[in-house]
Order: C-alpha cells, then structure tokens, then sequence
C-alpha cells in the first residue's frame, strides 16, 4: 500500500479524491484480522524451537516410535505411561556465566517439549522399551500375542 499522493503540475494539493491511497477502517481491520496470525506472533520470538519429528511405523509384531532429537542425552528424556498415554517429555536448561576484572556477563537458554499418543489396546505395555542412539529416540511397542498379525495359511476344502 502507498502512502504517497499525487501533486498536480499547478503544485496544489487539493483533490477531490484524497483519500484514494489511504485505507478505510473496514479495510484496514481487515487486514490486521484475516493475515496469517502465526507469522505475527512469531515474528518476534525464537522460531527455532519446535516439536520434535516423529515417524510410527507398524510391523506385524509391534509399533515402533523414531523421535528426531539431536542434541539431547538419554538422561534429559522423561516417558511415561498413564492410562494408554504415552508422554514423551524433556526439559534443558543453560546457564553460562564469565567474570572479568570490570564485567559480569551471564547467558542462560531454556528449552522442553512434550507429545503425547494415545497407544491402541493392542499394546503390551508391561514389555514397551525404549533407547536413545545418535540423535534418535526409539521406543519399541510390542503387540498382545492375541494382536499379533498370523502368517497367511490356505484353507483345505473338505
């Protein structure tokens, strides 16, 4: 949107339309409520926090969970199980302080995350491990025998 107006040849800033660049409040109201809010709220904070990727993958025998967390030691994740929700929680503080003759500077950074997924009955929980290799969190969901997938097999006719 310009701001700017046009001056006629004569130098005279009168027009008949003068408020042809100048937007109405409808307008204007407009474009505050119906842009992409979450590139306002974000502009000014750290973006560079975000839930961790996830990939769930089924074998015949079990869920496998694989969770994208570099930077993290087997020590910083909590998992828990609560009523078929499993939580996967971490939280990491910083705190980095120099002293000098004239000058104290400290830097402290904080960072956490938590999902939850609600696991299907099929679950063993008693038997769910988990382990932390390389940046990867995978945690390993062993199926019921009962949920178990059966190798296919041919009926005999009789």
């Amino acid at each position: 949107m310009s701001n700017l107006v046009n001056v006629p040849k004569n130098g005279s800033l009168s027009n008949v339309n003068s408020n042809v660049n100048f937007p109405n409040n409808s307008s204007w109201l407009d474009d505050i409520f119906n842009r992409d809010l979450s590139s306002v709220f974000t502009s000014n904070f750290n973006t560079g926090l975000s839930l961790p990727k996830v990939n769930i993958k089924e074998t015949a025998d079990a869920y496998i969970v694989e969770m994208a967390v570099p930077g993290l030691k087997k020590s910083d994740f909590k998992l828990d199980l609560d009523n078929q929700v499993l939580s996967i929680s971490t939280e990491k503080k910083e705190t980095h302080e120099q002293k000098e003759d004239n000058y104290t500077r400290k830097e402290f950074g904080y960072a956490s995350f938590k999902r939850t997924f609600t696991l299907p009955e099929t679950v063993d929980d008693e038997k769910i491990t988990a382990n932390y290799q390389d940046g990867i969190l995978n945690i390993f969901l062993p199926k019921k025998e009962e949920a178990k997938q059966k190798p296919a097999r041919s009926i005999k006719i009789s």
